[in-house]
């Protein structure tokens, strides 16, 4: 081989060893630090119903919707209380739209650890009853124990795990 196709080869090889480390630090700072994106409030509430189940549970015939099973509905779902995790006790109040979990600083209740995601679940007012969304997060959202795949129905008192930290929905 000449001086020449040496010298170009490995001028390539270093050009293709930036751009794959430009990619790792592109990567690390997207899911650190979120990408940037911005909804605003009436996309966000446009976009909540696409993302739900197509159909809810049928209610129970003999009992009343707020009463079955502990099922967190509009009427007795009040507040979210940490039990564990860094901010164990902290309580928010619920109101009737999405409510967004992880890292980024968008989200309404936020999450600083290693093992959230930027956007990692949702939790969204479905036909009076709350639903949990993992939002494709890296580690995944826990229900009672089990891994969320798609829109879950919460029950009040149920344990909900996003990254360190586990809350449930009060009355």
């Amino acid at each position: 081989m000449s001086e020449l196709t040496l010298l170009v080869l490995r001028f390539g090889f270093l050009i293709l060893l930036w751009f794959f480390v430009l990619g790792v630090v592109y990567a690390l700072r997207s899911d650190l630090f979120g990408q940037g994106r911005k909804v605003e409030p009436k996309q966000a509430a446009a976009q909540a119903p696409r993302t739900a189940p197509a159909a809810a549970p049928p209610p129970a015939a003999s009992a009343p919707r707020a009463a079955r099973s502990g099922t967190a509905t509009v009427h007795n779902a009040k507040r979210i209380v940490i039990t564990a995790g860094p901010k164990t006790g902290t309580e928010f109040a619920l109101g009737t739209g999405p409510i967004t979990i992880g890292r980024a600083a968008d989200s309404t209740l936020v999450l600083r650890d290693d093992y959230t995601s930027t956007h990692h679940a949702r939790l969204l007012l479905w036909n009076d009853d709350w639903m949990l969304q993992d939002l494709d997060s890296t580690n995944g959202t826990f229900l009672d124990g089990k891994r969320v795949g798609s829109p879950t129905q919460v029950r009040l008192g149920a344990p909900v795990k996003v990254g360190q930290t586990t809350f449930e929905l009060r009355g």
